[in-house]
């Protein structure tokens, strides 16, 4: 059992809120970090992993045009923007399993068409497990990243596992 530090009411181990006064009781629930990598994940946030600008193309944007951009400039994802606002993400998930092989003949379609809308973001301040689990649980190798509610980065797994190496390091270096 959770104890509410609102109201006291007796709550289910898990719940996210007490039934009693309906205040969050996650941060309750998170169960004790095994290491300092695991502490780490939880306390550092998003900014630490430094996002990289984002490559944004309007949704008319041709296809060709986009899968030229990524492959030129080396990235697994387009943000999809009207007017600095973000609408959509184009990634290589997205031109295998929408374009596959017909890639050459939709090569003058409209990104629109193909991009997945509305996609998940985080902001800077939000917690990088929080960005692990969100990866995780969606299947992203991508995340935007905004900052005040705009458009600031991406993060991809790459990225994370980065993150990851330097603190496993670091912790064993600790240990010696």
């Amino acid at each position: 059992m959770i104890i509410c530090p609102y109201c006291l009411a007796e709550n289910i181990a898990g719940a996210d809120e007490c039934a009693e006064c309906n205040q969050p009781l996650t941060e309750l629930s998170i169960r004790v970090p095994a290491s300092s990598v695991e502490c780490d994940l939880l306390r550092d946030r998003i900014e630490r992993l430094w996002p990289k600008s984002p490559s944004t193309v309007s949704p008319d944007t041709p296809v060709g045009e986009v899968l030229k951009k990524m492959v030129g400039e080396t990235i697994g994802c387009v943000m999809v923007v009207v007017g600095g606002k973000l609408v959509g993400i184009f990634s290589e998930r997205d031109a295998l399993m929408k374009l596959n092989v017909d890639a050459a003949k939709f090569a003058d379609r409209p990104i629109s068409q193909f991009m997945t809308p509305k996609p998940i973001t985080l902001e800077t301040n939000d917690k990088i497990a929080f960005a692990l689990h969100k990866m995780n649980i969606g299947g992203y190798r991508h995340l935007p990243i905004l900052f005040g509610g705009k458009l600031a980065g991406v993060i991809s797994i790459r990225d994370i596992l980065r993150y990851l190496t330097e603190r496993i390091a670091a912790a064993a270096n600790v240990r010696r």
